[in-house]
């Protein structure tokens, strides 16, 4: 959360989970404030990258 706050306007953030329910919390967050992410699966990891 903290990457979200503090990232600036246009600043690219990568965030690393591997916990499934976070990691669609955090979905839902981005969706509901209209940022657009993209999903990356490799396993057990799964990564979350969007544009500030």
């Amino acid at each position: 959360m903290e990457a979200i706050c503090t990232a600036s306007a246009g600043e690219e953030v990568e965030i690393i989970l591997n916990d499934q329910s976070a990691f669609n919390d955090l979905k839902e967050y981005l969706s509901e404030c209209g940022i657009g992410f993209r999903e990356i699966y490799d396993g057990e990891k799964m990564t979350l990258q969007f544009t500030r």
